[in-house]
């Protein structure tokens, strides 16, 4: 049994076709199913269902997969854990989602720069979801993305808590209130983030505790985009306050939301059984020392 094949099974699993999972370990799809036919008959079981273009575990390709992604998680470890050596270049990989990503990232990182000139800081920047599939997989050292975050083998240590203001375009007849409540916005034209963003969640539980539905315009994948779209008069969004920038005020209002105040919390999150790295710890000391707010705690 070699390593590669234990990366093809969890290749063809996550994808659940052996064309997209060679494409995905780089290979040649014949030689990936050789390799897996050669673990099978090794095994003495069927790894996976043959069912057209679909791969499917059986019930002994379930069991083993848990063991297989163990195992190569354990491999991972042990590399990083040997090559953390003090004069060593250090790199780990940072996830964000989109509405936190380009507000907090780029301070941090000028930071680390100049106290731990060793540390190589590569950014991924997706949805929450993803991050968390990315960090049980062990493709990433550390995340940051707002809560609710339930898993058993993720630490979640919340940092801060950011309100969340309504944005309006100039001449929008909310523009000249100083707060508006959620019953003020039950005919607009929402501007939001694509379904799997977080933020997205939070601003549909605002709207239903005022017993709403909201009504989306647009979709978008980035921050930018929604603001140039409420710039326009395309429809009003609810964003992060740390998303405020200085040259918004020539096209955008920003105004608190009254009674609910919607914020969200912001966390750091860790796989618990992953070794953490040097690097990683130093670039959770700069993080914290930015952003912790007294009193906030760890939670799951």
């Amino acid at each position: 049994m070699e390593l590669s094949q234990l990366k093809y099974v969890v290749a063809v699993a996550d994808t659940g076709n052996f064309t997209r999972a060679a494409a995905r370990a780089n290979i040649a799809q014949p030689s990936l199913s050789q390799q897996i036919i050669k673990l099978e008959r090794e095994l003495g079981h069927r790894i996976f269902h043959r069912l057209g273009r679909k791969a499917v575990l059986t019930e002994a390709g379930t069991v083993f997969l848990e063991r297989a992604r163990r195992i190569l998680f354990e491999v991972e470890d042990a590399i990083k854990e040997l090559s953390d050596h003090p004069s060593l270049e250090r790199r780990i990989t940072v996830g964000a989602i989109p509405t936190l990503a380009p507000y907090v990232l780029p301070e941090l990182i000028t930071v680390c720069r100049k106290r731990f000139p060793n540390l190589q800081v590569n950014i991924r920047e997706d949805f929450k979801q993803v991050l968390i599939h990315d960090l049980l997989a062990g493709d990433l050292d550390l995340a940051l993305a707002a809560t609710p975050v339930r898993h058993a083998t993720i630490q979640v240590e919340v940092l801060w808590k950011e309100a969340l203001i309504l944005a309006v375009p100039k001449g929008h007849q909310l523009a000249a209130k100083e707060r508006v409540t959620g019953a003020d916005l039950t005919q607009e034209t929402f501007i939001l983030m694509g379904s799997s963003s977080s933020l997205t969640d939070r601003i549909k539980q605002f709207c239903g505790d005022y017993h709403f539905e909201p009504k989306i315009g647009s979709r978008c994948a980035q921050v930018a985009t929604v603001k140039a779209l409420v710039a326009i008069g395309a429809g009003i969004s609810i964003l992060p306050s740390g998303s405020k920038a200085p040259e918004d005020r020539d096209s955008l209002v920003y105004i608190s939301l009254a009674d609910a105040e919607p914020f969200r919390e912001v966390a750091v999150l860790r796989h618990m059984q992953r070794y953490q790295s040097r690097g990683a710890e130093q670039f959770l000391t700069v993080l914290r020392e930015a952003h912790k707010e007294p009193g906030a705690g760890a939670g799951a």
